[in-house]
């Protein structure tokens, strides 16, 4: 509500248009992907940290949300959609703990600074891809059973590319974060 009442119209339009080309942006970014099983690799913690970074917590949790609901209703926007199926039956199986990690991770994201040191921001980033495996990782095993290998299969191969996009996010972030003035 806060988002709408301080706004003029043209505000409104900016923001739904943000928000709108945010999810078409997250959709794309599912789709680059390197497959792996049971979860892909993709850039979606990528863009989803970029997004909390760029517009905070109102704007990308929005997007995220747009995003997730356009799923939910059967869009082919998630990663192996439409070929593992669409809807709330794809949303529901393997990857719905680290799709749902995508709200917190955008969340905490947006708690960076522009005056926090590098190291504080890297951290804060860490901790924001942080609860997407977190969740991930609770949901995966609640699918496939924790007998399995579930850290081999749902962190383990993905360690070495989120630190990169960490990495790159870090060095840009100050950048990025001044991109909140414009909007």
């Amino acid at each position: 509500m806060d988002l709408i009442k301080y706004t003029t119209q043209s505000q409104i339009i900016k923001f739904i248009s943000i928000i709108f080309f945010g999810s078409v942006l997250l959709a794309i970014s599912a789709k680059v992907k390197i497959p792996f099983y049971p979860v892909p690799m993709t850039m979606q913690t990528f863009v989803v940290l970029f997004f909390g970074l760029c517009f905070g917590y109102k704007i990308g949790l929005a997007t995220v949300s747009l995003y997730l609901f356009e799923g939910i209703i059967g869009l082919p926007v998630f990663s192996n959609s439409p070929e593992r199926g669409i809807g709330l039956v794809y949303f529901t199986g393997p990857t719905m703990g680290y799709l749902i990690g995508f709200l917190f991770a955008c969340f905490f994201a947006s708690y960076v600074k522009l005056t926090d040191n590098y190291f504080f921001i890297f951290t804060k980033l860490i901790l924001a891809v942080s609860c997407i495996y977190l969740l991930g990782i609770l949901w995966l095993g609640t699918i496939i059973g924790w007998d399995k290998p579930i850290l081999e299969l749902g962190v383990k191969p993905f360690l070495l590319a989120e630190l990169l996009k960490i990495v790159l996010l870090t060095t840009l972030a100050k950048k990025i974060i001044k991109l909140r003035r414009f909007i």
